[in-house]
C-alpha cells in the first residue's frame, strides 16, 4: 500500500464505524456527512483490498480483516491524541527528569541547598546538574536546549528570544574572620583603606559592579590575595586579618559557619537584580514551567527568607 495515500481521517472513520456499525452515526462522531463517510469507507476498501464492513439488518458488520485492524487503529488514534495533540504533562512526584542549571559558584551556595530541600519533598526523583560557562557559551547552550535555566546576574542575556524573571535585588557586604582584632560590626572608611583585602575575579558579573564602583569613586585598596572563586574565601579568610567584599547573599551564607562574620561597608554600594532566565523554546514546556515556578516561590522574597 502507498503510505502517501493514507489519511488519518480514514482511520477515524474506520474507528467510528467499528463503534457504531452505522454510517450516519459514525459521521456524527467524526463530523462528516453520510456521503463523506461512505467515500472514506470506499477509499479504505481500495487501500486494504477488503470490504471491511458489510451491510446487514443489524447494521454495518465488520469483516474478519476489519476486526483484526480495529485494536491497532484504536491504539494509533489514542497515541496521536496523547502524544501529539495533548499538552505534555509533568508530574513532579514521579518524574525522573534532570534539569541543567547555569550558575556561578555563589549561585551554587545560594540556590542549590534551598532547591534540593524542596525537591526532596515535592520531586524526590528529579535531578539537578549545575554548570558554569561564559555568557557567549551560555546563550548558545540555552538556545540549543542543553541548559534549562540560568540563575543569577546575567546582564549579557538581552536577546529577544530569551525570557527573564526578577527574583530579588541585593548589594554587597564585607566579610572578616569572627575574632578580627580591629573591625567591629561596622567598618569605617579608614579601616577599609588600612586593611588588606581579598579580591575575587570570578566568572560572574556581579563583582565587576563593586570593582567599577571603587574605581569611579577613586577608592584604592591594599590587595593581598586574588582568587578565582568565591568558595575559596571561607577556607582562607578565617586564618587571616584580611577583608573580603562579596555579594550580600554570599556573605550571608558564609557567615552561617561562624568562622567569619558579615560587617557593614563604609560606603554606598551598587545593587543588582538576581533573575532567572530561559530560552523561548522552553517557555511552554511543562517541566520547565514547573521548575521556574518552584524557583520563584523559593527566592522571590529574597535571600533572607531562605
Amino acid at each position: 500500500m502507498d503510505n502517501e495515500k493514507l489519511d488519518l481521517n480514514l482511520l477515524r472513520v474506520f474507528d467510528a464505524l467499528m463503534q457504531t456499525k452505522h454510517v450516519t452515526q459514525a459521521g456524527e462522531i467524526v463530523g462528516l456527512s453520510q456521503p463523506a463517510v461512505s467515500f472514506a469507507l470506499n477509499k479504505l476498501r481500495k487501500l486494504t483490498g477488503d470490504a471491511l464492513f458489510v451491510r446487514t439488518p443489524k447494521g454495518m458488520e465488520p469483516t474478519p480483516r476489519a476486526t483484526r485492524m480495529a485494536p491497532p487503529v484504536r491504539q494509533i488514534l489514542e497515541m496521536v491524541v496523547r502524544d501529539v495533540f495533548n499538552a505534555d504533562q509533568f508530574t513532579p512526584a514521579t518524574s525522573t527528569h534532570r534539569f541543567t542549571l547555569s550558575m556561578t559558584d555563589i549561585g551554587e551556595l545560594v540556590f542549590l541547598p534551598a532547591m534540593l530541600k524542596r525537591l526532596k519533598r515535592e520531586a524526590p526523583s528529579v535531578a539537578l546538574e549545575a554548570v558554569s560557562m561564559s555568557p557567549a557559551r551560555l546563550g548558545e547552550a540555552m538556545t540549543m536546549g542543553s541548559v534549562d535555566l540560568a540563575l543569577g546576574y546575567y546582564p549579557d542575556i538581552t536577546r529577544a528570544d530569551f525570557y527573564q524573571q526578577h527574583l530579588f535585588t541585593h548589594s554587597f557586604a564585607a566579610l572578616v574572620r569572627t575574632d578580627h582584632p580591629r573591625i567591629g560590626a561596622q567598618m569605617t572608611m579608614d579601616q577599609f583603606l588600612a586593611e588588606t583585602h581579598i579580591v575575587v575575579r570570578a566568572a560572574g558579573r556581579s563583582q565587576e559592579l563593586f570593582e567599577r564602583h571603587l574605581e569611579q569613586a577613586h577608592i584604592q585598596r591594599k590587595v593581598g590575595l586574588i582568587l578565582p572563586h568565591f568558595l575559596s574565601i571561607q577556607h582562607v579568610l578565617p586564618d587571616t586579618d584580611m577583608v573580603a567584599t562579596v555579594p550580600y547573599s554570599c556573605a550571608k551564607v558564609f557567615s552561617r559557619a561562624r568562622t567569619v562574620r558579615m560587617v557593614g561597608l563604609p560606603m554606598q554600594t551598587p545593587s543588582f537584580d538576581v533573575k532567572q532566565y530561559w530560552h523561548s523554546r522552553q517557555h511552554s514546556d511543562p517541566a520547565n514551567q514547573w521548575l521556574r515556578q518552584l524557583v520563584h516561590e523559593i527566592f522571590s522574597n529574597g535571600i533572607e527568607s531562605i
